[in-house]
């Protein structure tokens, strides 16, 4: 049976840690370990991880510079031969890790997989569904949206045994320079169209509170990923074929969703919903 590491990093999220927690319990997948890594809280956190006694957590709670040093320490703990990484205010979906495991031990050449994502509220309370397209590097580099759901990532041993890490120095889009990157190097990423985990939207998660931050940290990124980039020296120059490239990468994604019937299926849905 497969091993899989859970790691999150968790910083003053005390109020959904248990949740987390849960939903790596309520897998009943007998061989995991689950590693937190919390930069020292001064919520309810270290009260919750004391509290649990969950045989298969173990966790430790030192300041670091920030959620890609908790990671990265992670990455060279982790025991398993599949590592996932679940942020401390999200939520795997029931059945999450047997779609991985099958997928992983269907296709013994694949490296990198993701899924479908819920996006929750702050009670939990669901939003909507974000299913995505297959993997395409263009659309990744230039999409002003991450389309791979990072809580939905699962990776195989062997990316981190060849030394590839998180840019410590990186605080918003670190996810996103990863999967580039892996792309880059020839990993084989690969979308599975199943449900994995649930995405919470809320006013104190980086996404919400630091949005510009990490739209300018996604740009320089960019800036180092783009071919284009190294080929057009005026900024200004650079910056309006970026912005056609992102409307053509847009463009692409929604056909894409189009082609597969998402958008008929969403308005359908909410036809029906209307109805009742």
């Amino acid at each position: 049976m497969m091993r899989i590491s859970i790691i999150t990093p968790s910083l003053n999220q005390g109020r959904f840690l248990a949740e987390a927690l849960e939903s790596v319990r309520r897998q009943q997948y007998p061989n995991v370990e689950h590693l937190v890594y919390d930069g020292g809280s001064a919520d309810e956190t270290l009260g919750i991880l004391q509290a649990t006694t969950d045989p298969h957590l173990r966790w430790q709670s030192q300041p670091d510079s920030g959620q890609s040093e908790a990671l990265n320490r992670g990455f060279d703990e982790a025991q398993g031969d599949i590592i996932g990484w679940l942020n401390a205010d999200d939520r795997y979906t029931g059945g999450c890790f047997r779609h991985v495991v099958r997928a992983f031990a269907d296709d013994p050449d694949l490296d990198v997989l993701y899924g479908d994502l819920a996006e929750i509220d702050e009670c939990g309370k669901l939003r909507r569904v974000r299913r995505e397209v297959d993997f395409n590097r263009f659309i990744l580099l230039y999409h002003h949206v991450l389309y791979i759901p990072t809580p939905t990532a699962f990776y195989r041993r062997r990316v981190f045994d060849a030394g590839n890490r998180l840019r410590p120095e990186l605080h918003y889009a670190m996810d996103y320079e990863f999967f580039l990157r892996l792309s880059a190097l020839g990993y084989r990423i690969r979308r599975i169209p199943r449900l994995l985990a649930e995405f919470r939207i809320h006013s104190q998660s980086k996404s919400c509170r630091a949005a510009l931050a990490q739209t300018a940290e996604k740009q320089q990124i960019l800036c180092a990923h783009s071919p284009l980039a190294r080929k057009l020296h005026s900024p200004t120059v650079r910056r309006a074929a970026f912005f056609a490239l992102a409307l053509v990468a847009a463009l692409l994604r929604r056909l894409r969703k189009a082609a597969r019937g998402d958008y008929l299926s969403f308005a359908l849905s909410n036809l029906n919903e209307g109805e009742v």
